[in-house]
């Protein structure tokens, strides 16, 4: 090969592997996007009950104590929490609204002034809710005529 072409050759070479060496390889860097909330995302919480509120009688009613009412709604869709010094156990479903069934494990007498009765049938009159927007849930009973507002009470155990 003549000394010519053998420059041209060694030039192009240099400019190839310079060019390469400029170029990136990786696969150019995109912001990290969050994966969109679920909406339904309310399996594995201890949800506590905080107010009802009673909107045909336009009232509004704190639970005196919200750890003593919780429910945990599991992916298998069962359920399971307290209404007082009662435990209870049950089903529940997203599919056409929102529904719950609950039977207490052994139904005590709580003490006087315990809302147990209420929330459980108030519970299984359940026919909309969901998350609230504000990390909070809120169960309906039909058409709206009671609210159970709940707070996130943090991971079931």
């Amino acid at each position: 090969m003549k000394p010519k072409y053998l420059v041209v050759v060694l030039m192009v070479l240099i400019v190839g592997l310079l060019a390469v060496a400029c170029t990136s390889t990786d696969t150019p860097e995109t912001p990290a996007t969050a994966a969109p909330a679920d909406a339904n995302a309310i399996t594995g919480i201890v949800w506590k009950w905080q107010t009802l509120n009673d909107v045909a009688a336009g009232s509004s009613t704190r639970v005196p104590d919200p750890d003593k009412y919780t429910i945990v709604f599991n992916t298998d869709g069962t359920t399971t929490g307290q209404a007082d010094c009662n435990t209870f156990s049950g089903t529940y479903s997203q599919q056409n609204g929102f529904s719950i069934s609950v039977t207490p494990d052994v139904m005590a007498a709580c003490d006087i002034g315990s809302m147990d009765q209420q929330f459980l049938n108030l519970l299984d009159e359940v026919a909309a809710g969901g998350p609230d927007g504000a990390g909070g849930l809120n169960l309906q009973t039909a058409g709206g005529a009671q609210q159970m507002l709940f707070s996130n009470g943090g991971a079931a155990p």
